[in-house]
């Protein structure tokens, strides 16, 4: 049975596959980002995310492991020197897909396949509090204008008499 044994195959045959998608994962490392369809992205992605892990790690083990992997040894340099140690404090989600179009040609959906730059920073606290303090500080104020209002304005009986 072949029960969770999910590839992209891309009309390739293994060796190809595995050959393009490191071919990919390389030119993303040394460049930033590549130009690629949504299919091939996908799955360059998988292997790039795997290549930033083993390099969080940081340990000849996991480099040898990573070269195994992409085989371009500029690469693995660049991964454990520069682009790994940005995402230290991230768990996962190293890339980010950004869709293009459609190509000319063949109508295939062509997509940039970049690093994640922004950095993590702690979150700031809702300002949705603050903002309902504000409001019922408005709310006191407008109350107290209306009662000073209501005092000085004179009353429109000057005789001060009820009817």
């Amino acid at each position: 049975m072949r029960h969770r044994k999910d590839t992209f195959k891309i009309g390739r045959t293994g060796t190809q596959r595995r050959s393009m998608l490191a071919n990919q994962v390389s030119s993303l490392i040394l460049s930033g980002e590549i130009r690629t369809t949504v299919v091939k992205a996908k799955a360059s992605r998988r292997l790039a995310e795997k290549i930033v892990t083993l390099a969080k790690k940081g340990d000849l083990h996991h480099r040898r492991l990573a070269i195994s992997l992409i085989r371009n040894n500029d690469a693995v340099k660049k991964v454990f020197a520069e682009i790994a140690p940005k995402f230290t404090e991230r768990k996962g989600g190293y890339t980010r897909i950004m869709r293009l179009g459609n190509r000319r040609g063949d109508a295939a959906e062509i997509c940039i396949l970049r690093w994640v730059e922004e950095e993590l920073s702690p979150k700031k606290p809702a300002k949705k509090k603050t903002a309902k303090k504000n409001k019922s500080e408005k709310t006191e104020k407008t109350e107290e204008q209306a009662v000073t209002a209501e005092k000085e304005t004179p009353s429109e009986n000057p005789g001060g008499e009820n009817k």
